[in-house]
């Protein structure tokens, strides 16, 4: 990973001040054409408002959100949601795992899924859950990581252009 590039884990005081560059991230890949649940038209103002929804999850610990800053802002981010149901105490999902297209290929997703899946560990989850496209890089990502593609659902999502595409749903045991 670019030594330049920290992440940082944040708190509910530092999350509203974080909103503006989380949200140039969030429409920066789904211009790029990632599918995020989002579809087009999707701007900075869209991305904002979901991620100032976000708070309450963030304020109340069940959402814990890293961003990766670098020289040019927000270069990524990754976060945790943890079940809040009692028989599912043991287990998280990865969610919204983005990085800028300028700062693809140079290990950050990696490291940001490390940082979520270690958080996880220390927190006491031993199972991790997340999906992703088909197909996607974000996939084979995963798969390099240790991951394990547990079923293919057609026409899950569409992407930003409104076309449906497949989803591969994936978990990790901890520990």
């Amino acid at each position: 990973m670019d030594t330049t590039l920290t992440i940082t884990r944040l708190s509910p005081d530092d999350f509203p001040a974080e909103v503006p560059g989380l949200a140039r991230l969030l429409a920066d890949v789904v211009t790029d054409g990632s599918s995020l649940g989002f579809v087009a038209p999707f701007g900075p103002p869209e991305a904002a408002a979901w991620w100032h929804a976000r708070r309450p999850a963030v304020a109340d610990g069940s959402l814990t959100v890293w961003v990766a800053h670098g020289p040019r802002g927000v270069s990524g981010t990754v976060s945790l949601a943890r079940e809040s149901k009692a028989n599912g105490r043991h287990r998280a999902e990865v969610v919204k795992l983005m990085v800028h297209r300028d700062a693809r290929g140079k290990g950050l997703g990696r490291a940001l899924l490390a940082t979520a899946e270690e958080a996880a560990a220390r927190a006491g989850a031993t199972l991790l859950l997340l999906d992703t496209e088909t197909g996607s890089a974000a996939e084979s990502l995963y798969r390099a990581a240790g991951w394990t593609r547990y079923g293919i659902v057609p026409d899950y999502a569409a992407d930003p252009r409104g076309t449906l595409r497949d989803c591969s749903f994936f978990y990790k045991r901890l520990g």
